[in-house]
């Protein structure tokens, strides 16, 4: 009896022994599983996270694009005038009313400044907010525009805007204002308002004009 009772305490014990070491062993095994695992999220991370980022940056450059302007105005000769037929060209706008007290150093400083830029490929209109409506207290027709611009000799194409959808469109709050848009169509910078009504226009715009002008 003792005889059995020392083999069964000893293979007892040998199980006991190998059933610790085989605990022991499947506890390394998932500490280097999930080792492994935490390297492999980390190496993912690591490659995503650039990635990601980027796609952010990309995503936020595109947004901040700037958009051309889109327009189709009529001249008072029956023309049509759209920001398509002026791509490639640098267009300034000159929002104004014939019914506005304008002076004329503003006025013929307008045909100044197509005068002097009309080489570089700078082309100047002047744009009329002045109603079409018979109803309106702001109407003209086009032979009052016509007459307006041969008194001040504005000598620029006069297109119209009645109802003021190209002015809002590109923020304009006051008259008269000057809108330069760049050889894509984008508008370089804000309306350029509130001037100098006896100051020198050409001497007034010829800063933002340069800076489109040069531009690569």
């Amino acid at each position: 009896m003792n005889r059995l009772s020392k083999q069964f305490k000893r293979t007892f014990s040998d199980n006991k022994a190998g059933a610790r070491e085989r605990f022991l062993r499947g506890e390394k095994e998932n500490r280097m599983f999930l080792r492994s695992r935490k390297a492999v999220a980390a190496a993912t991370l690591s490659v995503m996270l650039p990635l990601s980022i980027g796609a952010l940056a990309s995503r936020k450059n595109i947004v901040k694009a700037p958009q051309a302007m889109e327009f189709s105005l009529r001249s008072i000769d029956g023309q049509t005038v759209s920001s398509e037929s002026l791509h490639g060209e640098v267009v300034v706008l000159a929002f104004g009313a014939s019914w506005l007290p304008l002076s004329r150093t503003q006025l013929q400083g307008i045909r100044k400044l197509a005068d002097k830029y009309s080489e570089r490929g700078v082309v100047v209109y002047w744009v009329s907010t002045d109603s079409e409506s018979p109803k309106s207290k702001n109407y003209a027709t086009d032979e009052q525009l016509r007459a307006f611009s041969k008194k001040y000799g504005l000598n620029v194409t006069v297109l119209r805007d009645p109802e003021g959808k190209l002015s809002r469109q590109l923020k304009v709050d006051q008259l008269p204002a000057f809108v330069i848009l760049d050889k894509q169509g984008n508008t370089a910078g804000s309306p350029v308002g509130g001037l100098d009504p006896e100051g020198d226009i050409v001497k007034q715009l010829s800063q933002p004009l340069e800076e489109v002008l040069t531009k690569p």
